[in-house]
């Protein structure tokens, strides 16, 4: 029997001026986790200007800032287990320092940084990230600012 999870991985607002990886979740041992939604918005500009974000499935992860459970990583119901979400340097965290390896390109889109970027996938198109798997979502197109990002998903376990 399945049991489920929903949390959030949210890196609190953080100054990025590359395109690069702005948060990444890295799937624990105990089942595959499926993304319901992913956002970017920033706050340090007032200027109209097109970029690119996108959710990545990566083959190898990048080295990021550790996200710490009960603060970037939160349980969105109480009554959830506790996450299973692998925490580190190059497991889940935020703000890459050093870029790991892309190999998928899941979702690419192009928006106004005024307005921000939020994706919800139907049930039907919620992409899979299979145990001890890795799913970023990144920044494509430099742009300077304070960037918050989100990344809800469902962790799946048993069987």
């Amino acid at each position: 029997m399945f049991t489920f999870g929903a949390y959030l991985l949210k890196n609190l607002g953080v100054a990025i001026s590359t395109a690069i990886t702005a948060q990444q979740y890295k799937a624990g041992t105990n089942g595959p986790v499926a993304v319901l939604r992913h956002s970017l918005t920033q706050d340090g500009s007032v200027t109209s200007t097109q970029i690119r974000g996108g959710l990545i499935r990566k083959s190898a992860a990048a080295t990021v800032t550790t996200a710490v459970a009960a603060t970037n990583y939160n349980k969105q119901n109480p009554v959830s287990p506790t996450g299973d979400a692998s925490l580190g340097v190059s497991a889940t965290g935020f703000t890459a320092t050093v870029e790991g390896t892309d190999a998928d390109n899941i979702s690419t889109r192009g928006f106004n940084v005024l307005n921000g970027m939020e994706v919800v996938y139907t049930p039907e198109e919620r992409p899979i990230i299979a145990q001890s798997g890795i799913v970023a979502q990144k920044l494509l197109t430099a742009f300077n600012s304070t960037w918050s990002a989100e990344l809800a998903v469902i962790e799946m376990r048993g069987g």
